[in-house]
């Protein structure tokens, strides 16, 4: 199974519940990282606030930062690959890209049921 890394912007906590402003995207990803984990993906997410040594010692989200800014973030990097920017992924995005395939679409075929 591929890791998945997730480069935050700076954020005051991961999952868009603090402060006045909830912020819905934040919510429903940090839903669909608790699924992921619960289903075996390996996910790690950074924080550029509390966590700046890790954007700087990447050598892919420190040159996506000088090119594109903090802005541009959140960075989603699938085993050291630049996967998507600027926004967060969906919960199908990172199943398919962990490699992971739910129980019902293992008993088929080829995406068709057989028989």
């Amino acid at each position: 199974m591929k890791g998945i890394q997730v480069f935050d912007p700076a954020l005051c906590c991961s999952s868009g519940v603090c402060g006045t402003d909830v912020d819905q995207a934040l919510v429903n990803f940090a839903a669909d990282v608790d699924w992921a984990k619960q289903n075996g993906i390996i996910i790690e997410r950074f924080n550029l606030a509390k966590e700046p040594l890790s954007f700087a010692e990447n050598p892919v989200v420190k040159a996506f930062l000088a090119d594109a800014g903090h802005e541009a973030l959140p960075l989603i990097l699938v085993d050291g690959k630049l996967i998507l920017a600027g926004r967060y992924p969906n919960r199908s995005e990172l199943a398919r890209w962990a490699g992971h395939i739910p129980p019902e679409e293992k008993s088929c075929c080829s995406g068709k049921c057989c028989g």
